[in-house]
């Protein structure tokens, strides 16, 4: 039989990290399960500006995640890497199977994310990995003195296309608005960058080469124009980077819990409509998606599953 657990939280990032210090100071016996590295989206970023009391020079979301995976592992949280296939939400025992095995815990803390949105042009699954990329800090140096370019306006794509210049010869932003929705003081750094350069009211639509990309079919909205942007001869080759929103990772959920658009719904307490069922951070409907939040929601997600076990 499979050790029973009293809470088992899904997801190693902010949320999952933050339930995780919170359970295990409450001396529950806590599982986290990740798929990946400790910290989620959040490990990939390269610089992390507006997290209270963060390092104010040289902090990552890969060192903060470090940092907050180090105070889960203080107070006893176990922590095993394995993607999570199937769940099941019934009854007063929740059963996860993964690749790896089986697990069960009397609560469960949801806290699984989300995964960067396609950018939803033509091609884009062929050319992904040979030029079309979502991870600015893993893939930048494959585009070291390159034209690169940036599909998305807000926070994450401005502050990665700021990141890019470390790299690229040029970065553009190709945004559908004539304005972006980041916030003003990383605008600010943005318009101040001189490798940094702006297409303004338009969508790509399409990426095209040979063994990589080195061809972006790019729309104006407003006039329904086409034109398309090719690698410089020397080069043969383009960088595409798509910053535009993220998908929850719900699909496990999809037919045990209720959603909306996607996200799971829950309380302001983190409940959803399943006892003993909490979801924390992005992969949750809620107005703002931060580290910040993330990490409060992981909180009140771990103290409600510990409310909900002295009641039973």
């Amino acid at each position: 039989m499979e050790e029973l657990y009293d809470v088992i939280i899904l997801g190693g990032g902010p949320a999952g990290l933050s339930a995780g210090l919170y359970a295990g100071r409450s001396r529950m016996k806590t599982l986290l399960i990740e798929r990946g590295a400790p910290g989620g989206q959040i490990a990939l970023s390269a610089e992390l500006e507006n997290y209270p009391g963060q390092m104010l020079e040289g902090e990552t979301g890969a060192t903060l995640s470090a940092r907050m995976a180090e105070q889960c592992a203080r107070f006893g949280v176990e922590r095993i890497t394995d993607a999570v296939q199937t769940v099941r939400l019934d009854g007063e025992v929740k059963r996860l199977t993964g690749e790896g095995g089986a697990y069960r815990a009397r609560t469960l803390i949801i806290a699984a994310g989300a995964s960067p949105r396609p950018i939803g042009c033509e091609n884009e699954r062929e050319f992904t990995g040979r030029g079309v990329s979502y991870c600015a800090t893993c893939d930048g140096a494959f585009f070291r003195g390159l034209d690169v370019y940036v599909a998305g306006g807000g926070d994450s794509a401005v502050e990665e296309a700021l990141f890019l210049t470390r790299f690229a010869r040029t970065v553009t932003v190709i945004h559908r608005r004539d304005t972006l929705r980041a916030a003003k003081s990383i605008q600010e750094k943005a318009f101040a960058e001189p490798k940094i350069r702006f297409l303004w009211d338009s969508v790509v639509m399409r990426v095209d080469g040979g063994d990589v990309l080195d061809a972006i079919t790019v729309k104006n909205v407003k006039t329904g124009a086409l034109s398309v942007i090719r690698a410089a001869a020397e080069d043969g080759m383009l960088g595409l980077f798509g910053f535009v929103g993220y998908l929850p990772n719900t699909e496990l959920f999809r037919e045990q819990l209720p959603l909306e658009n996607g996200y799971i719904r829950t309380d302001e307490n983190m409940r959803t409509s399943v006892p003993g069922v909490f979801a924390a951070g992005d992969v949750r409907a809620k107005s703002l998606r931060q580290v910040v939040t993330a990490a409060a929601d992981g909180a009140v997600a771990a103290v409600q599953a510990e409310r909900f076990l002295a009641g039973l």
